[in-house]
């Protein structure tokens, strides 16, 4: 039995009174079994946080890692040539290695700036690679091969249906609930865009069997919103309700362009949102109706996108921009204030993947996610008598990062991984971005 005792940070539990105080945690196997103001025990491993910020792991459920080897590729375009002339053509040449390796990228990457969990959308090819890597580091994430079988996307990426459900459910009956339990299967459908009905039906009817989530896009962009209305007539949401796919197994990315009664639809079915700020401001794509959302009493949460539409990963960016853009949209400079923000990164993600009940907080019983910052930083100073939430929100960033803890297991400490080798893999990375820039076939 293994155990981990953090000693002496200022602890923002985010437990149903929201409870903030100077305090320890006592960590066995993998679970939080003891929080007090004075914990005295021998422990395997003590780490000393005083001085510091002790929170939750932040929760991020929309992510691509196939495409952190990507950043940089694809910018200053909207979103549909951003796809069909860079994206798809790089994902559509991913080999086994390459795939690994943007993995590993993106997750060294999300470990620094304290994101514990993802949703990630996989590519077409070579998805068990992504797995691989989210269990050699550590990491935790609900994971699906990318879905598509309709469309005009690079010929690489098109699927025969029944190949695509069947590579599908054998991922899933291998990975769902391997490397103890931090691996979790979800479909993945692209979009409607680039999926049939009959796919989309199957998916439903699979993700009900099986019991697992459905993690899709939707309402991204104006011109994907015309092509989905065009086909079927009806606008994206009321598409997807139509055929039965909403509900609270679904998690959709963006949400950008949705009707009132779409809004309705989402909040009523219990449809999972994910707000992907940055992304979607760099892409144009719009501002989503986030406020709105959330007094509907949809379930909002936030991430980052892919590394190619939002250039990082970072939480911290992506909680900020998420505020500022709505008081702004809204002219309210009490819209989305920095607690209901960090509720979104927090407990907002963990009801995305269906884990509020292990993640998302601080509390005896549930998993032992958690992260360590160090605030006393000039951009985040001074610190004495401010709300420490705001300033989390507000004025940290990523970099403040020191360790981080999944699963009970330190995997990154004083800043240095444990998990990665980090000077292979920037070797890694740009000799295999090169390799597949040729044979994408881009031009730039």
């Amino acid at each position: 039995m293994s155990n981990l005792l953090i000693k002496g940070g200022y602890i923002v539990t985010m437990n149903d009174k929201r409870e903030e105080f100077i305090g320890d945690i006592f960590i066995e196997n993998n679970k939080i079994v003891a929080i007090s103001k004075n914990i005295d025990c021998e422990c395997e491993k003590i780490i000393d946080a005083s001085g510091k910020i002790v929170i939750p792991g932040l929760i991020q459920p929309h992510i691509h890692l196939t495409q952190t080897l990507f950043r940089g590729q694809g910018d200053d375009m909207e979103l549909m040539p951003w796809l069909r002339e860079r994206i798809w053509p790089l994902e559509g040449s991913h080999t086994a290695e390459s795939n690994f390796v943007s993995a590993k990228l993106g997750i060294a990457e999300l470990i620094k700036g304290g994101t514990t969990s993802i949703i990630d959308m996989a590519t077409v090819n070579h998805t068990e690679k992504i797995m691989e890597a989210i269990e050699e580091t550590g990491y935790r994430a609900v994971v699906g091969k990318c879905m598509m079988d309709y469309g005009d996307a690079d010929e690489r990426l098109m699927e025969d249906t029944r190949s695509s459900i069947d590579e599908s459910v054998r991922l899933l009956e291998k990975w769902n609930g391997a490397a103890e339990g931090r691996i979790t299967y979800a479909f993945a459908p692209r979009f409607v865009v680039s999926c049939t009905e009959q796919l989309l039906l199957e998916v439903k009817k699979l993700a009900d069997k099986y019991d697992v989530m459905i993690h899709t896009h939707a309402s991204e962009n104006q011109g994907e919103c015309e092509i989905v209305e065009s086909r079927h007539g009806k606008r994206n949401i009321d598409y997807l309700h139509s055929i039965g796919l909403t509900g609270e197994k679904l998690v959709l990315a963006h949400c950008i362009w949705l009707s009132d009664n779409e809004m309705q639809i989402v909040a009523e079915t219990g449809t999972k949102v994910v707000h992907c700020p940055s992304s979607k401001l760099k892409l144009a794509s719009g501002i989503a109706k986030i406020s709105e959302l959330l007094e509907l009493g949809a379930n909002v949460s936030i991430g980052a996108d892919g590394a190619p539409c939002t250039n990082n990963l970072d939480m911290f960016t992506e909680m900020r921009t998420a505020s500022v853009i709505q008081k702004a949209r809204m002219l309210s400079p009490t819209i989305l204030p920095a607690k209901s923000i960090f509720e979104m990164a927090t407990l907002g993600g963990a009801k995305a993947m269906s884990k509020e009940n292990e993640l998302g907080s601080i509390e005896e019983g549930k998993l032992a996610d958690i992260v360590i910052v160090d605030n006393n930083k000039i951009h985040s100073s001074p610190t004495t008598d401010v709300d420490v939430i705001a300033n989390l929100v507000y004025s940290v960033r990523a970099s403040d990062v020191e360790t981080v803890v999944i699963d009970g297991k330190i995997v990154m400490l004083n800043k240095e991984l444990l998990t990665i080798d980090e000077k292979q893999l920037l070797v890694d990375c740009n000799r295999l971005i090169k390799e597949q820039i040729i044979n994408s076939g881009i031009s730039k």
